[in-house]
């Protein structure tokens, strides 16, 4: 897999807290960072197919949605 380099400003409590846990792991800062990147893009990619999904579906405003919760006695 081809790596390219970036340049990343941590905070100074973020840094020592990754630099320990990737002491811990037995692993390197960028693999951290890389997997913690990649976890985040895949749940944007499953939010972006449920979004896809239910595009279709029809869509109520929040003073009709309460409003509906108080007739129907929720509230």
């Amino acid at each position: 897999m081809a790596t390219k380099r970036a340049t990343v400003y941590f905070e100074s409590d973020v840094h020592r807290a990754v630099r320990m846990k990737a002491a811990a792991l037995d692993t390197t800062v960028s693999e951290i960072v890389n997997e913690t990147l990649r976890r985040s893009l895949a749940e944007d990619a499953d939010d972006l197919e449920t979004f896809d999904r239910r595009r279709l579906e029809p869509s109520m405003d929040f003073e009709t949605f309460v409003r509906s919760l108080k007739r129907r006695g929720k509230l």
